[in-house]
């Protein structure tokens, strides 16, 4: 097994982040510091160890949170982190959540050690669906919402065509959901926002084919095999 691939199955951060950890010399095989990723190791075999904490090559984690407002998704941080609502999970320091989602905002929020999936779930090569429960300000129109159909221009990047559904439209706010295959910074205020409707409440329901259901809120849960054969499937890993 590389070794880049037994780190993030390890849980020692994303595919990315065990590259940086191997090449800056913190991780030694049998003794020795290691600084090529694609290193070869037996998990079985070899004694691997990173800043002289043994790596424990066991079966992953896979977790849906369903976050609430007011914590930060992070592994570690000044303010509450999403990592406080795990603390009760063997290993839940070796979790790290996928992608982002802001302090205020809510739902569904995937956490785990396999740090290849984790890579290609925000990979934009992979193009994996995202849909959010907004609320917005102002009355939302089906001509309101076509620029976002069609592929809206922002500030810094073209964001790619979305599937939107106006739920209610009330003269005062309106609720709508909205799916996309990006995770660009604070993507779908700044696409509702440029059509004139502030998002004043935002809710990812799915990612990647995984439902939030009735979870409640602060509450998380395990994959069931099905869910994760399904989204490795989505994703060309295999089993």
């Amino acid at each position: 097994m590389r070794l880049d691939k037994l780190l993030s199955n390890a849980g020692f951060g994303a595919r990315s982040q065990v590259k940086r950890l191997i090449r800056k010399g913190h991780v030694t095989v049998n003794g020795e510091v290691v600084k090529d990723p694609g290193f070869h190791v037996d998990p079985e075999k070899d004694e691997v160890l990173v800043d002289g904490e043994p790596v424990l090559y066991e079966e992953n984690y896979y977790i849906v949170l369903n976050k609430p407002a007011g914590y930060v998704t992070s592994t570690k941080d000044r303010e509450l982190t999403v990592m406080e609502l795990l603390s009760d999970i063997p290993r839940f320091e070796k979790l790290f959540p996928v992608g982002r989602l802001d302090k205020d905002a809510e739902g569904l929020l995937l956490l785990t050690t396999d740090g290849e999936l984790a890579h290609r779930l925000t990979h934009p090569r992979w193009k994996v669906p995202k849909k959010y429960y907004v609320v917005v300000e102002g009355k939302l129109t089906e001509e309101a919402v076509e620029p976002l159909r069609k592929g809206i221009e922002l500030k810094n990047f073209k964001a790619r065509p979305a599937k939107v559904k106006i739920l209610k439209a009330g003269d005062e706010e309106s609720e709508a959901e909205i799916e996309i295959t990006e995770g660009k910074y604070h993507q779908v205020k700044r696409m509702f926002a440029a059509v004139g409707h502030p998002v004043k409440y935002l809710k990812r329901v799915e990612f990647g084919g995984l439902k939030l259901g009735e979870l409640p809120t602060g509450q998380y849960r395990h994959l069931t095999e099905g869910e994760l054969r399904a989204l490795k499937a989505l994703l060309g890993l295999k089993e």
